[in-house]
Parts: C-alpha cells; structure tokens; sequence
C-alpha cells in the first residue's frame, strides 16, 4: 500500500516547550538538548521572536526567508559568533568557520576534490566498508547498536578516503575525543545565553580538555609525511587537497589550512552520515513496509553482492528513505546566524546584532510546508512530489551549502542499501531511541536492533 493511503507512522520525536523559556531554564535544555528551547509554536508559523538576557532572537521556518538568509545575503548572515566559538577550538578557521574572502578561497580550491569524478574514484572504499560492516552483523547474536557499527563504518571510509589506511586513528579514539569535546567546551554557556560579548572568555572552553589535540598531532604529520612521499597511486582528500589552488589566485592551502579542513571532513564527515545511517535504519525498523519495499529495490538492483558507486543512482528509493530520515533527523538541526545590518525577514524586523536561528529541526516538521509532518513517508521525496528548497535543510544551502553532501549521499546509499538488502532491522520493545542536540542530533542510547538475515526473492 503506497505511504499516504495507510496510516502515518510516528516515530520518537521531542516534544517542544508550549512558550519561550526564561534564561535558566533556557541554559538547562540548551546543555541538555538544544532542541528542547524551540517553542511548539514554531512548528506552525513562519517566524517567531523573543528576548533572552539582552539578546533579541528570531526563529526562522519560512523558505523565502531562508534563502535570503542562506543565499542572497550571505554576507548580512554570517555563522553566529557562540557558534565560531564553539567549533574553532577543534577546526581552526577552516572553510566551515571561515568567512568573507578568507571562507570564498578555501572553498575554491576545495570544491574540485568532492567532484563527481573524484566521489566516484573513491566509492570502492565504501564499497568496502559496507562488506565489513555486514560481516560483523553476521556474527553479532542476533542483536546490535546499528549507531556504534555505522560510526564504526563511516569512520572506516572517512579514515581510507583521507589518509589511504594508514591505520594511525581508530574510530573509538576518535568518538571520545569528538564526545568529550562535546562534553567540555561544545555545550552552550550562561554567557551565551545572557549575550555577554564573545570576547570575554568562557572558562569550560578555556580550561577544557584538548581532547582534539591528539588528532591535530596525527593530521600534521600525516601532512608532513605525504609532502615528503608524494601522492598515492589513487589520490585520496589528502593527495586532492595537497594539489588543489584557489583558480582565482593560485593561493593553496598551507599545513595549518589543510590539517584543519581535514579535521572538519573527518570529524563532521564520519559523524553526520553515521547519525543519517543510524536513524534510517532504526526508521526501517520502525515502519516494515517501508524496509520490505527498500529490500525488494536493492536485491533487485544488486543482486547479492555489495552496492557500488554506479548502483546509488539506480536505487531512487533509497534515496527517498535517506531524504526523509535527513528531514525527520537533520544531523544539524539547528543553525545560528547574527545579523550585520538591519534587514527585514517574514515583514520582521531585523536589528544589527539580532540572532537569527534556523531551527531545522522545527522547519523539517513545519505544519506549513510538509503534511504530517511528524510522519515517516519516503514517498514525500518521490518523482512526482515537490517542496520548495529552502523548506529542507540538512546540508544547509546557497554558497555554503555542505560541500560533501554528494559524498555524504553516495556513501549512505551504499551502506544501506547493502545491510537492507541482507538483513531484516526490527525494534526492541522499550528502547526506540531520543533525539539529543547538542552538536549533532544523536540517538540517545543508541540505536539497538534485533538483526537477522534478510528472505532473497
């Protein structure tokens, strides 16, 4: 029965406060789950405005408005600046921190490396790491967290697509750290919330852990050591990035340049398809119909062996079901933004200084754009449906949208189309899991799943 003859199937989602929150109570759900400050309200309306300490804010749902905020005034949008503080401890001033001319160089000279070209070259990797993934599942008992084995895999490709397998980071090393940076310096602070000017120092940032620092230490001399061998006989990110120019100026990036966009691709590149993996396997447990239809899709087009790069874009369904996990659990699910001059959104007016959020989260589960919005259906994203652009928002858009996103695709097309294809994902009764933002929109718990093999027919 297609997806919008039956009835919708509800998967977890959080429930939102029913009116703004004063500035404790906000600083309590910010730490805890940033999604928990978002007001109910801004499931059903364009935009909503409020106060919190001395900062003025404005949540923006309404695609219009997000384009002029994403799209035609970039330069009035600028990342916010609690968030610039947040991740520049862990990324530097890579690509995803940088802004103006410093931001438009670096993403010059990086764009050629996740061409379709090159994203193709390294989809053996993938390819690879989803036969591991499912020999693993084969000797699991029964039951697994599908959110550890897929960190697990993505962190396998991640690792081979950046540095050739060297085998100098494991993906447990590397989820602590990621964890642990979450934990100590991450979480908003209380002069985040009152808008205490950014320069005054917060001490969890300042006195944290250097949790990354071990990672920025691999990364150099990572760098240092290809410098030295040249590049391998398939060039990886490291190899493209060592390579690639600013076609306008020539400028390439130099070691600090490139060890921190390379943290930024591991860190942001493992983490958000792992989460993406996660919940649509859950969500395929969650609604069987729907991972009955997938499963008769992949064992059609794979016919038993593992999926490869030229396979993602014969299995159009499985792209469905990975759009709609992005729109129910967006890994970034929510950005900030603070406005340089005054500016009109939504017939709202927008002062100098004023925080604009786009709460993804609310926005993907708008009244006002999608129909039930709460509800699990691949279909929304079939050829013959439509939503306007700005309304879906996991890779953010406009000039600064993700620039691995078509990688981020291709991998997640892979690896669940394989798994979907050999095995059978059912809930375990009592432990669907919570949506938790902090960073990135996680599972809290995990991800547990009865696993057993999949009918071929």
């Amino acid at each position: 029965m297609p997806d919008g003859t039956r009835p919708p199937a509800l998967p977890p989602k959080v429930e939102l406060v029913q009116q703004p929150l004063g500035i404790l109570q906000t600083l309590r759900k910010a730490r805890e789950n940033l999604i928990e400050i978002i007001p109910e309200i801004a499931t059903k309306q364009p935009i909503i405005t409020g106060k919190t300490g001395i900062i003025r804010w404005h949540m923006v749902m309404d695609p219009e408005a997000n384009r002029r905020i994403l799209k035609e005034k970039l330069d009035i949008y600028p990342k916010s600046d609690v968030t610039k503080n947040i991740l520049r401890p862990a990324i530097g001033d890579s690509m995803f921190v940088a802004e103006g001319a410093h931001w438009r160089w670096q993403r010059r000279a990086a764009a050629p490396v996740f061409s379709h070209r090159n994203i193709a070259a390294l989809a053996p990797i993938m390819s690879a790491s989803a036969q591991a993934v499912c020999d693993r599942l084969e000797n699991c008992g029964g039951q697994a967290d599908v959110f550890d084995e897929m960190v697990r895999a993505t962190f396998e490709v991640i690792s081979d697509v950046t540095f050739s397998g060297t085998g100098s980071m494991d993906s447990s090393g590397v989820h602590r750290a990621i964890d642990a940076y979450i934990d100590q310096t991450a979480r908003v602070s209380l002069f985040d919330v009152l808008g205490v000017p950014t320069w005054v120092p917060r001490l969890s940032r300042v006195f944290g852990p250097n949790s990354l620092g071990n990672m920025k230490s691999i990364a150099d001399e990572s760098i240092n050591a290809r410098r030295a061998s040249g590049p391998k006989p398939v060039p990886d990110l490291l190899d493209l990035l060592l390579e690639g120019s600013d076609p306008e100026t020539g400028r390439q990036m130099n070691s600090a340049e490139l060890r921190d966009n390379l943290l930024t691709f591991i860190v942001a590149g493992h983490e958000t398809t792992a989460l993406t993996l996660g919940w649509a396997l859950y969500l395929c447990a969650f609604d069987p119909e729907v991972q009955e239809k997938l499963r008769a899709e992949a064992q059609s087009v794979l016919q038993g062996r593992i999926a490869t790069g030229e396979d993602a874009a014969r299995m159009p369904y499985c792209t469905q079901v990975i759009k709609e996990t992005l729109r129910l659990y967006p890994p970034a699910a929510f950005l900030s933004r603070t406005a340089q001059a005054d500016d009109t959104l939504c017939g709202r007016d927008i002062r100098r200084k004023d925080t604009v959020m786009l709460p993804v989260y609310a926005l993907h589960r708008n009244e006002l754009l999608w129909d039930e919005p709460d509800a699990f259906r691949p279909d929304r994203f079939g050829p013959d449906a439509s939503h306007d652009r700005f309304s879906w928002l996991p890779f953010g858009d406009g000039p600064r949208v993700c620039i691995g996103s078509h990688f981020a695709m291709v991998e997640a097309t892979i690896i669940l189309s394989t798994l979907i294809s050999r095995f059978r994902f059912e809930r375990i009764e009592g432990r669907d899991p919570k949506p938790v933002l902090v960073l990135t929109l996680r599972p809290e718990g995990g991800v547990p799943l009865r696993i057993s093999p999949a009918p071929q027919g």
